[in-house]
This record gives structure tokens, C-alpha cells and sequence, in this order.
């Protein structure tokens, strides 16, 4: 008797087959907290969200950000949230601009590339179109040393166009935690009056023989606080604004550069580069006279 053999066709389900979306997140990372890059990281994040919202294949998980150097990863908890949530595999692929906006220092972005490709999450670099888990070993090594040479040609960059406006005059200062001063609407610093007063009472507490810590306990008994609107003060608070020209409305450009481009390491310029001062900058707080007679009193000169 033969074998028979019937064969029976498979029966088609209606049920469709669910695919997976992509979980997309984005990285996006400002290195100073000046009013035109604050902009561009909330244009950066509206942009990332919206780009990824919009693929219905992509499942949006976040954008992280930052404003800090892209040296040390200590001081950037947007990166350090992005990389807990990557090792709770929250994530399968990192939108960033550039490779140098993940990480500027080579062997640190090498070690995380690796560590996110053997997790499979991938950085997708929008500048050149490249997916880091499509790429060899040699290849992330290659485009970390240039986003490293980038950051330093940025920094070098930078550092020329700030040269240039301090040989043309132009300061650019930190207003928002300067006791005295704000920004007025030209740019220039202007004169809080109430603030004001307090630095003279400063500089006239000094000269009545009255030290560093007994200003400090006179500011505090009397119930004054400080530009950040803390009842304690600090000695070397009290101590740098009894030696800042800006009182008497000069601006010496360039005390301090950075000595380390990679660590961010700043020294002060002690003759190793040019340094600019820039006199009649804004109005003066302090008459020149007493500002002098505190600098004898402090043992050094203006500067």
C-alpha cells in the first residue's frame, strides 16, 4: 500500500503583525548660559521633539540637554540621565547634531559610542547622515578625533572673535550676579542705586579699618543680603569686590584664559597673554580716590 501525502495550506490570519517603533531620543548640548545660546538650546529641543513626534515609526522618549562645557560629563545631568536611561534600555537610537555636541574630549565619546553599540543603541550624527551602529570600531575612533579637532577649532574660533572686541573696546560681563550693576538696555552696565549703596558701605567699612570677616558680620547683623539673595556672606566675595576695577567703572579684559582647552582649566594672566583695560566703560560707583586708598590699604595695586 503507498504512502499518501495531503498537504494542508496554511490558514490566513487577519490578525496583523505589530512592528515595534523605534524609541528615538535626542541630545543637544550649549556651552554658556548667554541669552543667544539659551535660544538656540529651546529652538534645539523644540525642534528635536517635534522632528521625532512627527515619524510615525519613532516612538518619542526625550530630549536631554545641557548648558556646560562638553569636556566633563560630571557637570552635565542632562548626559548623565540620557546614559542611566540607555542602560535601563529605554532608548534604541540618540539624534544628536554633532558627534563634538555628545562629547569633545575623543577618548571619553569612543568609550561611550562603544558602550551605547553593545547595548545596539545607536547615535544617529545628523551633520554627515551616519549611524554609529553601522560603523566599525575604526571609523568611531576617527570621527571622535575630528569632533574633538572641532570643538578645538571652535575654541580657537572663539577665543580670536573675544580678542578682537577686546582690542576694539567691547566687554562682555556676567551682570546677573554683579552686586551693583545690571545690564542696561544698550548693553552697558547701569547702576542699581539700592545695590549701590551697599558696595560703597563696602568700600567705606574697609577704609574705616574694619577687615574682610567683621564686614562680613556687620552685612549680615544688619539683615543685607547678598546679589543672589543669601543672608550669609562670603569673605572672598567681599574681598574680590574690594579689589574689582569695575566699581570705578574701568573693565580689565583677560585676567584669566583657559590654560587646557581639553580640562577647561583656567590660570590667571600673569603676563602670558595680552590683557586689556578699558576705561570709562559705565558709570562709576566708586570714586577713583577711595578705590586707591583701598588698594594701599589691601597691600597691591589696581587690577
Amino acid at each position: 500500500m503507498s504512502r499518501k501525502v495531503t498537504e494542508i495550506p496554511q490558514r490566513k490570519r487577519d490578525v496583523p503583525i505589530e512592528v515595534r517603533r523605534l524609541r528615538v531620543a535626542a541630545y543637544c548640548r550649549v556651552s554658556t548660559r548667554h541669552e543667544e545660546q539659551r535660544h538656540s538650546l529651546e529652538a534645539q529641543i523644540a525642534y528635536y521633539t517635534n522632528f521625532i513626534k512627527r515619524n510615525p515609526n519613532w516612538k518619542f522618549v526625550a530630549v536631554y540637554s545641557d548648558v556646560a562645557s562638553g569636556v566633563r560629563t560630571t557637570n552635565r545631568p542632562g548626559y548623565q540621565k540620557l546614559m542611566k536611561d540607555c542602560h535601563k534600555r529605554k532608548a534604541d537610537l540618540i539624534l544628536v547634531k554633532s558627534l563634538s555636541r555628545f562629547g569633545r574630549d575623543a577618548l571619553e565619546t569612543i568609550r561611550q559610542v562603544r558602550k551605547l553599540k553593545r547595548m545596539n543603541i545607536g547615535i544617529y550624527i545628523e551633520i554627515g547622515g551616519l549611524n554609529t551602529l553601522n560603523l566599525s570600531d575604526s571609523m568611531i575612533d576617527q570621527l571622535a578625533a575630528l569632533a574633538q579637532a572641532e570643538s578645538h577649532f571652535r575654541s580657537e574660533n572663539i577665543k580670536f572673535g573675544i580678542h578682537h572686541r577686546m582690542r576694539s573696546g567691547k566687554t562682555v560681563l556676567n551682570h546677573t550676579q554683579f552686586l551693583g550693576y545690571t545690564k542696561g538696555p544698550d548693553g552697558i552696565l547701569q547702576i542699581v542705586p539700592e545695590e549701590a549703596e551697599i558696595v560703597r558701605k563696602i568700600f567705606e567699612l574697609y577704609i574705616q579699618g574694619n577687615g574682610v570677616r567683621k564686614i562680613k558680620r556687620y552685612l549680615e547683623e544688619h539683615g543685607i543680603k547678598t546679589v543672589t539673595g543669601k543672608s550669609e556672606w562670603s569673605t572672598s566675595t567681599i574681598d574680590r569686590m574690594l579689589s574689582n576695577e569695575k566699581y570705578v567703572g574701568e573693565v580689565r579684559m583677560q585676567k584669566t584664559f583657559t590654560a587646557d582647552f581639553l580640562t577647561g582649566r583656567r590660570e590667571k594672566n600673569m603676563g602670558q597673554l595680552d590683557s586689556y583695560l578699558v576705561e570709562n566703560a559705565h558709570e562709576p560707583i566708586i570714586d577713583q580716590e577711595t578705590f586707591e586708598l583701598v588698594q594701599r590699604k589691601k597691600g597691591k595695586g589696581k587690577g
